[in-house]
């Protein structure tokens, strides 16, 4: 809130966040006012003193870090019994997922993204457990194209090893969805003092993780059972790739040529018309 206070009629509307985290998690602008005894204008102007766009941007925020707090069975719970079967609830979140990013994705964020992966010497990627999914797609294709972009999954020492090695202008990309373990933080408050570019694939904002990013990439992940989604977090990745091979199309046709030719060149695959 950059040091303003407040109003009283947007005080009420924190007050009902921090009392109602779940009902106001799920809530309309119109139930967020009833639940906080103000109007709907009231509402949205607390959402932009938060430095949100509206409030469907701070009840996701919400929505995530209320998410965050929970077990994965306790995460099950939250999911009311429909008359979908598994299958069909995930693919309505998934479209769910996929519309709200529509909402908030920034086509200038993505290409400045792209940049800092072209000019870094080195990219390390991080994320733990099922959230390295993306990382994975975004270190090989990357890779594909020229680019030093490296997974790196082994933690402790061996972590703070690696970002150790990184120089200004280097940079880390970290995806931070639900929970990361302490010791990403901490590599990345050393990257950080190392000039380190940091970009955040987050499903939150304005906690310690955000607040050391370059450039933070918001993403809804909640998904449609017990665990979290990596669908918009995908999604992200393939847009900072198109964006990257849009950046220097000559070089990344290059490269993926010299890859190809490896690859035939010692069999990698069989071939197809075999």
């Amino acid at each position: 809130m950059a040091g303003r206070s407040p109003g009283r009629g947007a005080a009420k509307v924190l007050q009902a966040v921090a009392a109602h985290p779940r009902e106001m998690s799920y809530a309309s602008t119109s139930a967020a006012a009833r639940w906080s005894g103000v109007n709907v204008a009231t509402v949205v102007r607390a959402a932009q003193l938060l430095g949100f766009s509206g409030w469907p941007a701070l009840r996701a925020e919400i929505r995530s870090r209320y998410l965050s707090g929970l077990s994965a069975s306790q995460v099950l719970g939250e999911h009311d019994a429909t008359e979908d079967g598994p299958a069909r609830a995930t693919l309505r979140r998934e479209l769910t997922n996929l519309q709200d990013l529509s909402a908030v994705l920034d086509e200038d964020q993505i290409l400045r993204v792209a940049r800092l992966l072209v000019a870094a010497r080195v990219t390390l990627v991080l994320g733990s457990g099922s959230f390295a999914a993306p990382g994975l797609q975004l270190a090989h294709l990357a890779q594909t194209i020229g680019h030093d972009v490296r997974l790196h999954q082994v933690g402790g020492t061996a972590l703070l090893n690696a970002v150790s090695l990184l120089d200004e202008g280097d940079c880390v990309v970290a995806l931070h969805l639900w929970r990361s373990p302490r010791e990403i933080l901490d590599a990345l408050h050393l990257a950080r003092d190392r000039r380190v570019r940091i970009v955040l694939v987050s499903d939150r904002a304005g906690e310690p993780f955000s607040r050391l990013a370059t450039e933070l990439v918001h993403v809804p992940s909640e998904g449609a059972s017990m665990f979290p989604s990596v669908v918009a977090a995908t999604t992200v990745v393939q847009a900072v790739i198109a964006a990257v091979v849009a950046v220097d199309p000559a070089g990344a046709t290059g490269a993926s040529d010299h890859i190809q030719a490896l690859w035939d060149r010692y069999g990698l695959f069989p071939d197809p018309n075999e």
